[in-house]
């Protein structure tokens, strides 16, 4: 007996793995209503689940929930998955979305997801494992409000104050991995939770690496001390060889945001669609890629991300056409006499916007434009240059989701100060359209509002959509089952496995 018990021992531990990662900063709070810093946001995506979340193809499929159907526009029936259990053994249940629901909408807590939840009016449990919740109105990401970590009742109900517990930094939950160990400025261990409803994780720990400076991951990688690491085009393209390919796949995918140059439409010159048009024109979007990245990146036609429903792959990026936008500067009233000048407006401590910057100046200067260009470290340029929309053109960029929602950007409604939409666009039809599209719950419908939206707002030019880099990802040539999507490349880990 005692052989056989060392002869499974052995078995067991010969089958454990390790997935090494890196991280460059500490989590703050490991509370998926409070992760609003990247490292806790990574970490506690780990440790809990959504009642929703993204396949591969980027389409909403259940986690904790089983299924769920619209009785009608405002009310959504959810069915959880039975047999579902926290870390700590307790079941989860229809209480527990309840209580995160009135948790995360209590003036308790101070978190920016509250605002998520702003068109739910009520969530009720109609026994053990079925969820009613109710909206103010019909609501077009009515299932992705609740994308968002479910938290345990059991743990937090008799918490004084949410905002310094303890869970915060040991936290319980009902995801695929469970924290180990985790200390400040440290390494970070997670373990396969072996009860986790899908299945067990085929890897059974990951250890997330404190390696705040860039450079050090890089050399961590070269030395294979890492199972996955993103890379940059240079790295790519100048400093990895043969022997760096042969033990790690190179993943290149187009990244999840995009730069634009946004024209202040309070000012006079930038009214004028012939002088945006102009410039749209003149600006050379393949050349930027080439340039800055290596050609490791994409040309930017629109707001919205591509692969999604919103997007319209029928609009094409302008190609330069400098005779074209000279006729267009000289129809508004611009020539060498009096020519068209203004200011682009970035953050320094982005130095691949300072090159992008250079580089359109330099650009637009063949059909004779004059820019200059104003840099600022990142809070000032925030404070006395976007807020206040005291810029000619700001050089910035954007995040890409996988359900975008165009009101904060493009709504007239959030040209004010303190709204998204910085460069006060406004266009009653886009109104329209948005408004229609929040209060739609038909995704067929909903996909032709937003390739409306996106069409328009590419024909009025209130930016000129740059470019979208691409992620470049090096993974260890060992792990088995990495299938890169658009929902990202780690969607799938609990079925990676590591030999």
């Amino acid at each position: 007996m005692r052989w056989l018990i060392t002869v499974s021992l052995i078995i067991t531990l010969s089958l454990a793995s390790t997935l090494h990662l890196a991280i460059s900063a500490s989590p703050s709070r490991i509370n998926p209503l409070l992760a609003t810093d990247s490292a806790s946001g990574e970490i506690a995506s780990w440790i809990f689940n959504g009642l929703f979340k993204y396949d591969k193809n980027g389409r909403i499929v259940g986690d904790l929930a089983k299924d769920w159907r619209f009785a009608d526009a405002r009310h959504l029936l959810v069915h959880l998955r039975t047999h579902v259990t926290w870390h700590d053994g307790k079941p989860f249940s229809a209480e527990d979305v309840v209580f995160t629901y009135h948790l995360i909408t209590s003036p308790n807590i101070v978190t920016p997801y509250a605002s998520d939840f702003r068109y739910v009016q009520d969530v009720k449990a109609l026994d053990s494992h079925t969820v009613l919740i109710t909206y103010k109105k019909p609501y077009f990401k009515a299932l992705q409000t609740w994308m968002i970590g479910i938290v345990p009742k059991h743990i937090l109900e008799h918490e004084k104050d949410i905002m310094t517990s303890d869970f915060n930094r040991h936290p319980i939950g009902t995801g695929p991995y469970m924290l180990k160990s985790f200390d400040a400025l440290s390494d970070i261990k997670l373990t396969a939770n072996p009860h986790y409803f899908e299945h067990k994780p085929r890897i059974e720990t990951i250890v997330y690496h404190f390696l705040p400076d860039p450079s050090t991951q890089f050399l961590m990688l070269r030395s294979h001390k890492l199972d996955v690491g993103g890379l940059t085009p240079l790295q790519v393209e100048r400093q990895i060889g043969s022997e760096f390919r042969r033990h790690y796949r190179i993943i290149e995918q187009p990244s999840h945001g995009y730069t634009y140059l946004g024209f202040n439409l309070r000012r006079k010159k930038f009214q004028d669609p012939r002088v945006r048009q102009a410039i749209n024109l003149a600006i050379d979007r393949k050349e930027l890629v080439d340039i800055l990245f290596f050609s490791h990146g994409h040309v930017c036609t629109g707001p919205f991300m591509p692969g999604t429903f919103a997007f319209d792959p029928n609009i094409k990026a302008p190609k330069p056409n400098l005779q074209r936008a000279k006729a267009l500067l000289a129809a508004a009233g611009y020539d060498a006499k009096h020519p068209l000048s203004f200011e682009i407006a970035t953050n320094s401590n982005n130095s691949l916007r300072m090159y992008a910057a250079q580089i359109i100046q330099y650009q637009l200067a063949k059909i004779g434009v004059h820019v200059t260009i104003r840099a600022m470290e990142w809070q000032a340029f925030l404070n006395t240059v976007v807020t206040p929309r005291k810029f000619d053109t700001i050089l910035l960029g954007w995040g890409l989701g996988l359900t975008p929602d165009a009101y904060p950007l493009w709504h007239s409604d959030s040209a004010k100060i303190g709204g998204f939409n910085l460069v006060s666009y406004k266009n009653p039809e886009v109104d329209r359209l948005i408004e229609e599209a929040e209060s739609t719950i038909d995704q067929k419908r909903l996909a032709k509002l937003y390739r409306k939206i996106f069409d328009r707002i590419v024909q009025d030019v209130p930016y000129v959509f740059l470019y979208i880099p691409d992620s470049i990802t090096a993974v260890n040539r060992q792990i088995k089952n990495v299938e890169p999507s658009i929902a990202g490349l780690m969607y799938n880990e609990i079925d990676w496995i590591k030999p």
